[in-house]
């Protein structure tokens, strides 16, 4: 990637895809100041600039990016002491973090009100997208706010426009129940196939066939190994929680989600901390020697 680009841009999070995206931002050239709760997490990076405060960070750039754990990191990190917020004036605030819909109904008309631009962006694929370049980013807001985030984001993937804000957050809600969905009822069968008395390379070449992107996590759902974790199970867990809640309030029928958000609360107990594929972990319990309640 080439190093030609001097558009400044703040990235308020540097945990996991935080991290990543930073990475891949300074290759294609952008300025870069960084903001992390921990600043040693953002420090350990050796890109750019790290900053004490969100404000610090948004003080100066272009175009901020949040990629934060869940609504209330990221309401702390526009609305609290030394947030976002307190520096908004003509940046594009960009917000990707996977916190539901709600937060941006409170943080887009604090940073608007002092004349900043606020766009909903959460993303589909985890570090190794981010990595390749090859992310999907569900962009919603004005046009004139995504067209001014676009080369950031193009550096990052594939840009689909989604509408209004709302749209973006609910999306991603849509495409992690889908992806718990898919994992729970691969881990599922996975069990039972072996159970049957097939062989586990043979079962799990059957199911990623169906659903090849579960390749990717066949040591957790094959050998029984949750780490490195790229999508912690917990994390899924709070999705499900937000997503069903969602779908909810509209008086959907979602049984098969409600049962997966179950699994998933019964799992998170133990294996909480250990990648997706740990859903697996209810099904064995001799699964890489994780307690199973």
């Amino acid at each position: 990637m080439s190093n030609v680009n001097k558009t400044r841009v703040a990235i308020l999070g540097t945990g996991k895809m935080g991290g990543a995206m930073a990475k891949r931002l300074n290759s294609a050239g952008f300025e870069l100041t960084l903001w992390n709760r921990t600043r040693e997490r953002a420090e350990k990076l050796g890109i750019g600039k790290v900053a004490s405060t969100p404000a610090e960070a948004a003080e100066g750039a272009e175009i901020v990016i949040s990629m934060l754990t869940d609504a209330d990191a990221v309401r702390a990190a526009y609305l609290g002491d030394g947030g976002a917020v307190e520096s908004a004036q003509r940046q594009v605030f960009v917000e990707m973090s996977t916190a539901g819909p709600d937060v941006a109904q409170v943080v887009a008309p604090a940073v608007e009100g002092p004349g900043a631009q606020f766009v909903e962006a959460p993303v589909m694929g985890s570090v190794g997208a981010v990595e390749s370049g090859t992310l999907v980013v569900l962009a919603a807001g004005p046009d004139a706010a995504i067209e001014r985030a676009l080369p950031v984001l193009e550096a990052l993937g594939q840009v689909r426009r989604v509408g209004n804000r709302g749209n973006a957050a609910k999306l991603k809600l849509v495409a992690n129940s889908m992806t718990a969905g898919v994992s729970a009822l691969a881990a599922e069968l996975q069990s039972a196939g072996t159970a049957a008395g097939l062989n586990p390379e043979d079962v799990f070449f059957v199911i990623t066939r169906i659903a090849p992107g579960l390749s990717a996590r066949k040591a957790g759902f094959v050998d029984h190994r949750y780490e490195p974790v790229t999508f912690a199970l917990r994390d899924a867990l709070k999705d499900l929680r937000l997503a069903t809640e969602l779908y909810g309030r509209s008086d959907s029928k979602t049984p098969l989600t409600s049962t997966i958000k179950d699994l998933y609360e019964r799992a998170a107990g133990s294996a909480g901390g250990l990648d997706l594929s740990a859903i697996a972990t209810i099904y064995d319990r001799k699964a890489a020697g994780v307690k199973v309640s």
